[in-house]
């Protein structure tokens, strides 16, 4: 059952984009078509696991053992950097249209808040897992349910300003502007979650 509330928490309650803010950059700039949005998405998904399971065993087996904590940022920012040359490669062979399709959000997933945030979340077990023990395997559940939360928020964004794109907007909320209003109804609809996170929590005796 810990499990299911991390799934839901990860993904509505605590989303990584709507309810923590990080990952904005490819959030708002991979968004305005649903293929675009779905690699992105896929793309930060293999980062994001990989990364927390590799980051994980360096900062216990090497940081935390070495006494290096204060290279923590650095170390992990490394390692997310080398998966992220790992996806452009495979991208460019096996899928050329959504490589170029990407373009320079791709790169940015180096340094995409996001991954990097929820790496340390795990690291340093700071993330939301109620009657879990932190260890790897919650972690990586975690770092799973995150990614598709990315993935949900991104993927639904991308659907409605593919909408928008369709119709007729006042010229003084066009573009970003549009963009921005949205995101916050989208958010604001996000938490309605919370209630239903809340009644599983006390339905089951979880703290």
């Amino acid at each position: 059952m810990a499990y299911i509330l991390i799934f839901i928490t990860a993904i509505f309650v605590n989303n990584v984009v709507l309810s923590q803010f990080l990952g904005i950059c490819p959030f708002l700039g991979v968004s305005k078509k649903v293929e675009t949005a779905s690699g992105m998405a896929a793309a930060v998904a293999f980062v994001l696991v990989f990364a927390t399971v590799v980051t994980y065993l360096i900062q216990i087996y090497v940081l935390d053992a070495c006494g290096l904590g204060y290279l923590q940022t650095i170390a992990f920012i490394l390692v997310i950097a080398a998966l992220v040359q790992m996806v452009e490669i495979v991208l460019k062979k096996v899928s050329p249209s959504l490589y170029q399709a990407l373009g320079v959000f791709l790169p940015l997933i180096t340094t995409n808040c996001c991954i990097l945030g929820v790496t340390i979340q795990v690291a340093s077990g700071t993330y939301a897992s109620p009657g879990l023990d932190h260890n790897l395997l919650t972690g990586v559940v975690y770092a799973l349910c995150t990614a598709v939360g990315f993935g949900v928020a991104l993927v639904v964004f991308a659907g409605i300003r593919e909408q928008l794109s369709r119709v007729s907007v006042p010229k003084g909320v066009q573009g970003m502007s549009i963009a921005l209003i949205t995101a916050g109804l989208l958010a604001m609809a996000f938490m309605g979650f919370s209630g239903v996170n809340n009644g599983l929590q006390k339905l089951f005796g979880i703290e």
